[in-house]
């Protein structure tokens, strides 16, 4: 049975339909942008952080993953994408990876729980921006790319297949076949393990892709890195006030930093309250638990970098003695098209940006605390200033997904 090509078109035209109508829903909100006068302007110590959360896209180092000897190779990138639509790599044939990360919904599904086989414990976040992250998931369960693509594969409440499954696929079928050859140079026969573990490989190649467009906050980043007057700035001036608040009282930076707008680190912020079979998330505690514990990670057999330079992270979480006491932290997300991926928190639980922002606004300091111990100081931000940070928050989505399924000939 071929891969379902048809599939891919027919999200080429969802995405084009729903880009379309989200650019149109926007119009009013885009079109209310105003000059910005003098009363949002930025001291140098401002402008420097605002700096430093570009350029965009980003540049990663080294420009390819080199524990993934498939990463940025364009036949992987055709395998890998294929696979990501195929549901046949699920146990019972009906579900893909593109089943939860959905193009169209910008690479996630707009529901609270991802439902793949069964419905899960979290909330699934999109695929994008992916490229260069430490750790991957939310509790950081993979220390990389190609190791998170086969989490889900294993897990029973997502695909709920095996090694021995993915490995049979590939080698019965016969474009997918011809695809692991071109990619890897051999044949998918021997170890099933070893080409599952490549599978995975080919699927973080396609993934390493996807990065969103530039968006109203880049474009206002690029004028002030160029020294652009603010009579030419089109940046509104509730996303200035707001910017302003990001940097500064908001704090929001000590977390949400750099181009990407996320350290990658793991926190506890009472966001998200939802219990697992009524106990709660232990998040990074377990997390990292199971990625030290698993033959695919970083410091095992199947890292293609044999100088294990990129498996530093991995080592350092060996040596972590405080890793066991970090219940309920889970991975700072990026806040790049966050406007899109709704809804919020590792639970899915929250709604509305605005909502987000009133749980930061009045933080709870027993229930947030620093690493040191030390409760967090409370916000105090005023509903006019709640309502410039949402302001701000929308300015870092885009409507435009670069995205496109290309039409590919059957593999020879």
């Amino acid at each position: 049975m071929a891969v379902p090509t048809n599939r891919i078109r027919r999200n080429a035209v969802r995405i084009a339909c729903a880009t379309l109508a989200a650019a149109c829903a926007l119009w009013g909100v885009a079109s209310v942008a105003e000059t910005a006068g003098n009363g949002n302007s930025l001291t140098a110590e401002e402008i420097n952080k605002v700096l430093s959360h570009g350029p965009w896209p980003a540049s990663t180092s080294p420009a390819k993953d080199p524990s993934n000897r498939a990463s940025g190779n364009a036949d992987a990138i055709e395998f890998g994408t294929r696979l990501f639509f195929d549901q046949r790599l699920s146990g019972d044939g009906k579900v893909a990876c593109a089943s939860c990360h959905v193009p169209e919904r910008n690479w996630t599904d707009n529901i609270k729980r991802g439902v793949g086989i069964a419905k899960v414990d979290r909330n699934t976040p999109t695929v994008f921006n992916l490229r260069g992250s430490k750790w991957y998931g939310w509790d950081g369960a993979a220390d990389s790319l190609w190791y998170q693509s086969l989490r889900p594969i294993l897990d029973k409440r997502e695909l709920a297949a095996s090694p021995a499954h993915v490995a049979q696929l590939v080698r019965k079928d016969e474009d997918l076949s011809c695809r692991y050859r071109k990619t890897f140079g051999a044949p998918p026969a021997g170890d099933d393990e070893a080409v599952f573990v490549n599978v995975g490989k080919a699927l973080a190649a396609f993934q390493e892709t996807l990065s969103i467009g530039r968006t109203p906050f880049d474009h206002f980043r690029e004028a002030l890195a160029k020294n652009a007057p603010p009579s030419t700035w089109t940046y509104s001036e509730a996303a200035q006030r707001g910017l302003k608040l990001f940097i500064g009282k908001g704090g929001c930076t000590n977390c949400h930093s750099g181009p990407n707008f996320t350290s990658g680190e793991f926190f506890s912020t009472g966001l998200s309250r939802h219990a697992p079979q009524g106990k709660p998330d232990p998040g990074r505690a377990v997390g990292v638990r199971t990625a030290l514990d698993s033959r695919f990670n970083l410091l095992g057999p199947y890292n293609d970098d044999k100088t294990g330079a990129g498996a530093a992270h991995t080592r350092k979480a060996v040596l972590d003695k405080d890793a066991a006491g970090r219940n309920g932290e889970f991975k700072v997300p990026s806040l790049r098209n966050l406007f899109l991926t709704s809804p919020y928190g590792r639970d899915g639980s929250i709604d509305t940006l605005a909502e987000v922002v009133r749980h930061y606004a009045s933080l709870d300091t027993a229930r947030l605390h620093a690493r040191d111990g030390l409760p967090g100081k409370p916000l105090n931000l005023s509903a006019a200033e709640q309502s410039d940070l949402v302001v701000f928050l929308e300015s870092l989505s885009t409507f435009s997904n670069p995205w496109r399924p290309e039409h590919s000939d059957h593999c020879h």
